[in-house]
């Protein structure tokens, strides 16, 4: 069971604190190898295979089932997702190796991502009196994970849900990095110690550093402001590890949240990286293996070299949603009265290669049912089919869906203020690709699919001129293209890796992309009511949580005066908005507020 948090505390304020995992285990014994003078024997030294098993990102995939489509879920290359998946996977490599040789982690973003974590969340929430366990400490404890990391996801519903989900687990979860904001004492476990027994020779103690992402303090300021601090990966580590050095580890594992880039999506908000993994297998001695998560990609294998050391270190991430599995294979030779590593090497095996488990399958089936009944009940219905298919380059009358949902919740809430003569003006991204909202009767799963993200609404005071800037740079998203080039609407979009989420529409102005412009200079013809906008004039914006606190670096929003937020999510607005209009009639809330020209001429 995990420490109890307060006698953790404690503990942590007087020893530096951690916890050791015991463990038995059986390694091969030695073979003894003829060698030197004819008929005299010499001992080989004793050896040990350790292996650790990774994933990261789940973010509440316990099943290979798309809940947004009602169906098994499909993509192009054939992966497949979720933990039953991996929990085959994990039954497999403990059967060749032994269990008691093998270590499985995470490296976050488990209670966030689906609507069976949303569900869990808010609508049977784990917080409740007497309330349910989460499905993913059930499938996690069931697999038998030792140690995972926070993620940044983690906070989306609240410390106190977070605190909820960290005492139904059977592991520790740990954060090195996540401290109390007044004392800077740990607020997680920094650290877990799992022993492994060796016949013949001293057990093998592996230490395992849990890291997560800066990140958070801009992402759930209204969460965690004042109460949690998240200072940087390589500064933490380098605190820690040689601790765990000091008490004996002979093997350092780091678990963490934050990838492997060296990037930063939020500009120099935070003096601390992003993605700052390899920086802290570079920059910190006596890492022997680091667990990456946070970026969605697959790394197979990635080798550092420690700038200190010269010793090389293996980096490995798994892909996202539980569709891949990463193994590390650790090998240990025992000399001179110590262990050490002798060599590292990584992989990642594809989910989709096995079947569920059936243990997880029959564990969350009522879960499973319960969230497809959800996301199944109709809640209005449509006069036509609206899709996000062009809305990267088109002004689509779905994402004008969630701008007006948007207006009308903050126009609400200022009323009777001084705030309320203000326009109100909302921003919105075509965060999905394949969202459809088909003609006829609307699920709950269907506007979910347009916005999937947790985010929450906040209100911001800008002007004119600061709109500006934010619609030029919303609109380096766009690659720039010569009048006259032939436009392949697949290579458009995503300049400089620029990801869909952090491109916005701003409803309420008119305005072209001149996309034949450079970078800074594209925003033509931006008018308000007819008129040129006037840069002195006050506008409420009504934007996301993420975008508010700064997610995107976009300029201004971040430092802008809040003039009122909520915490309930943008998805459920809109399925509040739907339910009460009962019809879904573009003609409610859809105008062609902007186009992509080239030199003055539309592209489309």
């Amino acid at each position: 069971m995990p420490l109890n948090r307060r006698k953790f505390l404690k503990k942590s304020a007087v020893t530096g604190a951690g916890v050791a995992i015991a463990g038995a285990a059986a390694a091969p014994a030695a073979q003894a190898a003829e060698a030197g003078r004819p008929g005299k024997p010499v001992k080989q030294p004793k050896r040990y295979a350790l292996t650790v098993l990774g994933t990261t990102d789940l973010h509440g995939h316990v099943f290979n089932w798309d809940y947004f489509k009602n169906a098994e879920y499909t993509d192009k290359a054939g992966n497949a997702q979720g933990l039953a998946r991996i929990s085959t996977l994990v039954n497999q490599i403990r059967a060749e190796k032994g269990r008691e040789n093998v270590l499985l982690l995470d490296a976050g973003d488990t209670i966030q991502g689906t609507p069976l974590t949303y569900y869990y969340a808010k609508v049977d929430p784990i917080t409740a009196k007497g309330g349910p366990v989460h499905p993913m400490a059930q499938a996690m404890n069931a697999i038998g994970y030792d140690a995972a990391a926070l993620g940044n996801h983690e906070f989306n519903y609240g410390i106190e849900t977070l605190r909820k989900f960290e005492s139904q687990l059977r592991f520790p979860l740990l954060g090195a990095n996540a401290v109390d904001a007044k004392t800077l004492r740990p607020a997680f476990q920094p650290y877990a110690i799992r022993t492994f027994c060796v016949k013949g020779a001293p057990p093998v103690k592996v230490a395992i550093l849990g890291l997560t992402n800066p990140g958070i303090a801009i992402w759930d300021k209204a969460y965690v402001q004042g109460k949690l601090a998240f200072p940087g990966l390589e500064e933490q580590a380098a605190k820690w590890v040689p601790k765990l050095k000091a008490m004996g580890a002979d093997v350092v594992v780091v678990s963490a949240h934050s990838g492997s880039s060296g990037t930063s999506s939020y500009g120099d908000q935070l003096p601390y990286v992003e993605n700052s993994a390899a920086l802290v297998a570079q920059q910190v001695p006596d890492i022997d293996a680091v667990l990456v998560g946070h970026a969605h990609v697959e790394i197979p294998e990635l080798k550092v070299t420690n700038e200190k050391t010269g010793k090389t270190v293996v980096l490995s991430e798994p892909l996202a949603y539980a569709e891949r599995l990463s193994v590390f294979d650790i090998e240990l030779v025992f000399e001179k009265g110590r262990w050490t590593v002798e060599s590292v090497a990584s992989k990642v095996l594809n989910s989709n290669t096995v079947a569920d488990d059936p243990k997880i399958t029959k564990l969350l089936s009522d879960e499973h049912a319960k969230v497809v009944e959800y996301v199944n009940q109709v809640v209005g219905t449509a006069t036509e089919t609206l899709t996000t298919v062009e809305a990267r380059y088109k002004d689509a009358p779905i994402i004008d869906l969630i701008t007006k949902v948007q207006e009308d919740v903050v126009k609400a809430a200022l009323a009777g203020t001084s705030y309320a003569s203000l326009p109100v003006i909302a921003q919105a991204s075509p965060f999905s690709r394949t969202s459809e909202i088909p003609a006829g009767n609307v699920t709950i799963r269907d506007l979910s699919s347009l916005y999937v993200y947790d985010n929450t609404l906040v209100a911001k005071l800008l002007t004119g001129a600061q709109i500006k800037a934010y619609l030029e740079y919303s609109a380096e998203y766009f690659v720039q293209t010569a009048a006259g080039v032939v436009v392949d609407v697949d290579k458009l979009t995503n300049a400089n890796n620029r990801p869909d989420y952090n491109y916005d529409y701003v409803s309420g102005l008119s305005y072209d992309i001149d996309i034949a412009q450079a970078a800074g200079s594209r925003i033509k013809n931006l008018t308000f009511n007819g008129a040129a906008l006037d840069g002195a004039q006050q506008f409420v914006f009504a934007v996301n949580n993420y975008r508010a606190n700064g997610g995107g670096a976009f300029p201004h929003v971040a430092s802008a005066t809040e003039l009122w937020s909520e915490s309930t999510e943008i998805r459920t607005r809109i399925a509040e908005w739907v339910t009460a209009k009962g019809v879904l009639d573009p003609k409610d809330f859809a105008s062609v507020d902007w186009k992509l020209t080239r030199d003055g001429t539309p592209v489309f």
